[in-house]
């Protein structure tokens, strides 16, 4: 038997050396270490043998296996090494190639036009206020003359979240920057002369229209306010804005729930390719004395006016673009335009 044991380990060495493959090489280990294979059969043989004969056989047996499993396993390393050096010269980088390098990054044309909105007011007094873009069904809504189950609620009334605040009020994203004029003047004093610009989220998708839009409110309120401020203040900003005095303004008498009277502002430029047209470009008007009294304060007293304006409408406008989404859909052509 001794010399079989031989035998076996010579051939292993010459198969293992003839497995080009992994497959090969583990289907010439079944010969020898699998179930039927040789050297299993050898110790199911043992059987036959005396105890001392036993002994022996199986000792060398044992040490014939091993041998075998070294084996294996430095030909299972060399085939190893092999595929990697096949893959190393297969997947090989021309260092002498010239680098791609990174190109500078811009400021989307929305940002630039919040940064220009806020430039333009903060020159004029008007302080700069940010909040948070859940809000609570009070502050979005109620706070704002615009009560449960009032129909002015119908096309923003849209995306809730599945929870409510500490003092069990539906939470939702906030569907204009409106809310931050109740927050801001319940936390200051009058005079109030404040923007809010930020995202807001509706039900809305079209050329003109997106579900996240950015929005900015102004809100002004003292005790000598007037629609004549409100008038005055918008008409200087868009010309600040546009650069340029080539445009009209109409005030044309409109609904919102918070403001009482008020107006939707349309746009006419005077030159250019939209000449001619009007354009509507913000709503506005005297806050509702109801507002005022949930902001804390006395109506009788306090008085003023408040807009609010889309910056993507702004932003369409002085770039002449004609659709919204393409602000949104990352085309690198489109957005380099603005950062020239």
């Amino acid at each position: 038997m001794t010399r079989s044991v031989d035998d076996l380990i010579h051939q292993a060495t010459e198969l293992f050396a003839q497995a080009n493959e992994a497959a090969a090489l583990e289907n010439a280990k079944a010969r020898f270490l699998g179930k039927q294979g040789a050297l299993t059969s050898l110790l199911r043989g043992l059987a036959q043998l005396d105890p001392e004969a036993r002994r022996a056989e199986g000792a060398r047996i044992n040490e014939a296996k091993q041998q075998i499993e070294a084996l294996l396993n430095d030909r299972r390393a060399e085939l190893a090494r092999v595929e990697l050096d096949k893959r190393l010269a297969s997947e090989v980088i021309d260092v002498s190639l010239p680098g791609r390098g990174r190109s500078a990054g811009g400021i989307h044309p929305v940002v630039q036009s919040w940064q220009r909105v806020e430039a333009i007011f903060r020159s004029i007094g008007f302080d700069v206020a940010d909040g948070p873009e859940i809000e609570n069904d009070w502050t979005n809504f109620t706070a704002l003359n615009n009560p449960e189950n009032h129909p002015a609620r119908s096309m923003q009334d849209t995306f809730y979240i599945d929870m409510k605040d500490a003092g069990g009020l539906p939470l939702l994203l906030r569907t204009h920057t409106s809310p931050m004029q109740v927050r801001y003047a319940r936390m200051n004093k009058p005079p109030i002369k404040v923007i809010a610009p930020g995202r807001t989220y509706r039900v809305d998708n079209d050329a003109t229209h997106s579900p996240m839009f950015h929005q900015i409110e102004g809100l002004w309120i003292a005790e000598d306010i007037s629609f004549a401020d409100l008038k005055g203040v918008y008409s200087n900003f868009l010309r600040a804005f546009f650069e340029t005095d080539d445009l009209s303004l109409r005030f044309r008498p409109s609904f919102f729930p918070f403001t009482e009277p008020s107006a939707e502002i349309d746009m006419m430029f005077t030159s250019g390719p939209n000449q001619g047209k009007w354009l509507e470009i913000s709503g506005s008007g005297q806050v509702h004395p109801q507002v005022v009294r949930n902001y804390g304060l006395d109506p009788e007293r306090y008085i003023g006016f408040a807009f609010g304006s889309g910056l993507e409408r702004l932003t369409m406008l002085r770039y002449g673009v004609n659709d919204l989404r393409e602000f949104f859909e990352g085309d690198l052509r489109f957005l380099r335009q603005f950062n020239r």
